[in-house]
């Protein structure tokens, strides 16, 4: 398994989040989204020109700044569904 930041990711990979680099607002805001350390998580897509990114948590899809997925760190599995 590699450690890969959300925005590196390739459409429809994913894995589990490893952590998040931030505060504790972002942390929150985060976790009410679905997204705290241990979830699985799936990158959907990614918008042109740093626009934000769309992921599968919890059979929810969320869309975050294009800044806040390159804080937010993933353990990528080689076979995701």
């Amino acid at each position: 398994m590699r450690l890969d930041s959300l925005r590196d990711l390739k459409p429809g990979e994913g894995g589990r989040v490893a952590q998040i680099d931030g505060g504790y607002g972002l942390v929150d805001r985060l976790a009410s989204l679905g997204i705290r350390p241990g979830q699985r998580i799936r990158k959907l897509s990614t918008s042109f020109m740093r626009g934000p990114v769309t992921v599968e948590v919890n059979r929810t899809r969320v869309a975050v700044g294009f800044g806040i997925a390159a804080r937010i760190i993933v353990e990528v599995e080689d076979n995701t569904r």
